[in-house]
């Protein structure tokens, strides 16, 4: 049997998904993706709300991702960058912490500002220095603390951990406590001191689309909901059957094979919201960050839009990880007084808020890799998702690649 022969599923259109796919293609299958929704991207999803482009969920992308470089064409993608660094508001006003071995031109704001001491910044620098010297092996490698012990240990005041660490990677892990493991930690610090931050000019979306946009033997079916998947064959909402000689889930399994029922992931959740408003309180090339204990943002972004119906208006970001009972009305309510007494906002229309129950997944420990032969759940049978690893772009590309591989490596040895 040829190759483009072979029935190769993948269930999921996410990033692992994708990538499952560019890699059978690079290796002459021809496979076929199943989708449940009307759209590609998985978590990366990009909306228009009344003319403005908003992503479903505040992200950015680390250049720094070794699978996003190999991947992705980056200079395609029309990647707007921030500067290295955060706003924060402290004290009654706005002030900056930024890495000014990249950017030399924060180095008066940052050594000024009253974000932590002179000792905390230069433990910054350090901890920045030490990382981009540590291998990401290595860091997976290491011992496996709660982010917060971690800092604590490093020998970070309080008023850092307060004022930026929790705020900064809280917005990051979608939780206020820094419970995530201090390897997540290491390798996403490591990740932006090596690389910008950036999101792509016409939404997040723009990464799904790019990488489906380099199929040339790859069949992709929306609308399309699977039943149940077993070795051989595929089962459909609409008790359809395929035939399957191999199948990747790039998605939940636990409801669609049998014998992983009660193996469910566990999910941070996030609000965010998207307001109008012709007053720019920050420099839109920072993300804003709020580390009042009283507040429920965690972080504002503004974005500049020239397409916009209104000439000289911003869409402003704003996004909440802290659990709280509002319903949508009070919600709004509570972040226009926010913004409004610590942000300075007077005018705001608002546009439209998502509710994400599935932001991220909450995983221990996280892994960096995963050996191709790893991803065969049971004959014909394989696994991709962030949620095999860790909680990235990275390791949603990297887990599409080695299920992939896991096919490829398989079919050599039947051969």
């Amino acid at each position: 049997m040829e190759k483009s022969d072979k029935k190769i599923h993948i269930i999921g259109a996410g990033l692992s998904g994708l990538v499952a796919a560019i890699v059978l293609e690079r290796f002459g299958y021809h496979p076929i993706i199943i989708e449940r929704d009307n759209h590609i991207g998985g978590r990366l999803q990009t909306k228009k709300v009344k003319g403005y482009q908003v992503d479903v969920g505040f992200q950015v992308l680390l250049e720094a991702y070794p699978k996003l470089q190999e991947y992705a064409k980056l200079d395609q993608l029309q990647l707007k960058s921030f500067e290295p660094g955060a706003s924060i508001y402290l004290n009654s006003k706005w002030e900056v912490l930024g890495d000014f071995t990249r950017s030399p031109k924060l180095i008066f704001r940052t050594l000024s500002s009253s974000i932590g001491s002179i000792r905390d910044k230069l433990k910054i620098f350090k901890l920045s220095q030490s990382l981009k010297k540590k291998s990401i092996e290595e860091i997976f490698n290491s011992p496996d603390l709660k982010t917060i012990d971690y800092l604590k240990d490093y020998g970070f005041s309080e008023a850092i951990i307060d004022s930026f660490f929790i705020p900064f990677f809280g917005g990051i892990f979608l939780e206020d406590e820094l419970k995530t493991s201090s390897r997540m930690f290491e390798f996403i610090y490591k990740m932006f001191s090596e690389g910008k931050v950036s999101i792509p000019k016409n939404g997040i979306a723009t990464l799904p689309k790019h990488l489906a946009g380099q199929f040339k033997n790859t069949e992709i079916w929306l609308n399309t909901t699977v039943k149940e998947v077993k070795s051989d064959k595929i089962l459909l909402e609409n008790d359809k059957a395929i035939h399957s000689d191999y199948t990747i889930i790039a998605t939940e399994a636990n409801n669609l094979v049998s014998n992983l029922k009660n193996q469910k992931t566990s999910w941070h959740c996030c609000d965010n919201l998207y307001f109008i408003t012709p007053e720019i309180k920050i420099d839109s090339n920072f993300i804003g960050l709020l580390p009042q204990k009283d507040a429920l943002i965690n972080n504002i972004v503004f974005i500049e839009e020239k397409k916009a119906k209104k000439e000289g208006q911003y869409l402003l970001s704003v996004t909440v990880v802290k659990k709280h009972d509002f319903n949508q009305e009070e919600l709004i309510k509570k972040i226009r007084k926010e913004l409004k007494s610590y942000v300075g906002i007077q005018e705001l229309e608002f546009l439209t808020h998502f509710y994400i129950p599935k932001a991220l997944p909450i995983l221990q420990p996280v892994e960096n890799d995963i050996m191709p032969s790893e991803t065969l759940l049971k004959d014909g049978i394989f696994l991709a998702g962030d949620q095999m690893l860790n909680a990235s772009v990275n390791a949603a590309m990297l887990s599409g690649e080695r299920a992939a591989m896991g096919i490829i490596e398989l079919e050599k040895l039947n051969h």
